[in-house]
């Protein structure tokens, strides 16, 4: 890993982030509009970056998505 991929993820994503509150508020959501081949990023602004960086709540959004895929 690099210097500047170091910085990256010290500063964290550029775009807008939700917090673990609102991510976990609006989770279905965004796996249904996942699921169903809409813009989930564009209708839960900083949800994908908040996945990308929170162990948890990317964990809880995984175990959805799968259960979701397998019913």
């Amino acid at each position: 890993m690099t210097d500047k991929d170091l910085l990256a993820r010290l500063l964290g994503p550029p775009d807008a982030e939700i917090g673990c509150e609102e991510c976990f508020a609006r989770l279905d959501e965004f796996v249904e509009l996942e699921l169903g081949a809409d813009d989930a990023e564009a209708a839960v602004p900083g949800m994908a970056a908040h996945l990308e960086g929170c162990p948890a709540c990317r964990e809880d959004y995984e175990s959805l998505l799968e259960l979701t895929r397998t019913t």
